[in-house]
């Protein structure tokens, strides 16, 4: 079983840095539009209630098969934190080494192509781990969010999780 680590990464116009508790306070200025919750639910986090849960996902999983990475979007332009991408990656029976990403921008820095450039990068380097397939769930009415997915090279499956389509990409056989 491999244990993974995020570590920096960078695309043409991003930095993603791996997720650090002292982000919490400009995260969550980043996050604080509401109409972020419309697919996921929730309310925006305060400072503090990010702060307790970037402690909690620096922790690490409590289950020694599961991985949670976590990083945070740094757009080079405007030399500011603009959202996260994450994976959580586990073994599984049956289908190797799965990965499931998820992101989210911050409202201003929206329809830029920031998201899919990030999760193209994300996948990119699950596809040089030991990482067989990479999984998203997206809400069937999230027409961003599916953008973003077929960019990093996604596909909709028929199944659904929770009321979410499941998107896959095999990365490679196992």
């Amino acid at each position: 079983m491999s244990t993974f680590v995020a570590e920096p990464l960078s695309t043409e116009r991003l930095e993603l840095l791996p997720l650090e508790i002292r982000h919490a306070e400009e995260m969550a200025v980043v996050l604080s539009d509401p109409a972020l919750h419309t697919f996921i639910g929730g309310a925006p986090d305060t400072p503090q209630s990010l702060r307790s849960r970037y402690r909690r996902l620096a922790a690490g999983s409590p289950d020694p098969a599961v991985s949670w990475l976590n990083w945070v979007i740094r757009f080079r332009a405007e030399s500011c934190l603009a959202g996260t991408v994450q994976a959580t990656i586990a073994t599984t029976t049956g289908h190797g080494t799965v990965a499931e990403i998820a992101w989210v921008v911050g409202t201003p820095w929206q329809r830029q192509g920031i998201a899919s450039e990030a999760a193209r990068g994300l996948v990119d380097w699950l596809s040089r781990q030991p990482v067989q397939t990479v999984i998203a769930h997206i809400h069937p009415e999230h027409q961003a969010s599916a953008a973003v997915a077929n960019a990093a090279g996604l596909t909709p499956t028929e199944e659904r999780h929770d009321g979410e389509i499941r998107w896959r990409r095999n990365l490679r056989h196992y």
